[in-house]
């Protein structure tokens, strides 16, 4: 009858549900966030590109505290960022440069005395 269908329909949708499902630990382990965001239109790669820009952690609420004062972009300004959307890359240069500025630090402060 009818009703001999229903244990194919069932293991059928459990099987195409587990990817679903399974995406959730998998991202958790992966990023270290249960969600990703949403890629697909412009204008979503955009604001990701600026959340992470200006928290280093995308999936981190922003606000207008987060956007540096005008001196602070003068001297973004003058840096030259052409990593493009690698993230790794963009993480590895600023750290160089905080490196740089505790040498530039300790260089004036031994010729300061």
């Amino acid at each position: 009858m009818w009703f001999e269908i229903l244990p194919g329909a069932v293991i059928i949708t459990t099987l195409l549900s587990v990817p679903i499902y399974a995406m959730y630990g998998l991202d958790k382990l992966a990023i270290g966030n249960a969600f990703r965001r949403n890629m697909d239109e412009r204008f979503s790669r955009v604001m990701y590109q600026r959340d992470f820009r200006l928290t280093n952690n995308p999936y981190q609420m922003n606000g207008l505290e987060e956007i540096p004062e005008e001196e602070e972009k003068k001297e973004e300004e003058q840096q030259d960022f052409d990593v493009g959307d690698d993230p790794e890359l963009l993480k590895k240069r600023k750290a160089e440069e905080k490196q740089r500025k505790k040498e530039e630090a300790k260089r004036k402060k031994a010729a300061g005395e």
